[in-house]
């Protein structure tokens, strides 16, 4: 499985559309990704232009999928120019969960 996260920060005036992006997004992504295990956004309680998404992927084939989609570069196409700077991915490993096994 392949476990990332991306976090942005947007400008105060962008926070609804991309807000709306975002529900989008993730509405494509449960209807025609099944090899993205999870998808999550979250938006900061105390800042509410700053987002985290949460992605874990079965394999690099299902992670390619996502990037490739239509409604991920629709999603860029209204994102990018909204953030105050690049956004950040990382990849993480899991090293321990109170999930049980099989769980994302």
């Amino acid at each position: 499985m392949i476990r990332q996260l991306a976090t942005y920060q947007v400008r105060p005036a962008a926070v609804d559309r991309v807000l709306g992006a975002i529900r989008e997004l993730v509405a494509y992504v449960k209807a025609n990704e099944p090899g993205t295990l999870r998808y999550e956004a979250w938006q900061e309680k105390g800042d509410p232009t700053r987002f985290t998404h949460v992605f874990v992927f079965r394999d690099a084939d299902a992670e390619e999928a996502h990037s490739r989609s239509a409604a991920v570069k629709t999603f860029s196409g209204i994102l990018y120019p909204e953030c105050l700077a690049p956004v950040q991915f990382v990849d993480f490993e899991l090293i321990a969960t109170n999930q049980p096994a099989g769980r994302v």
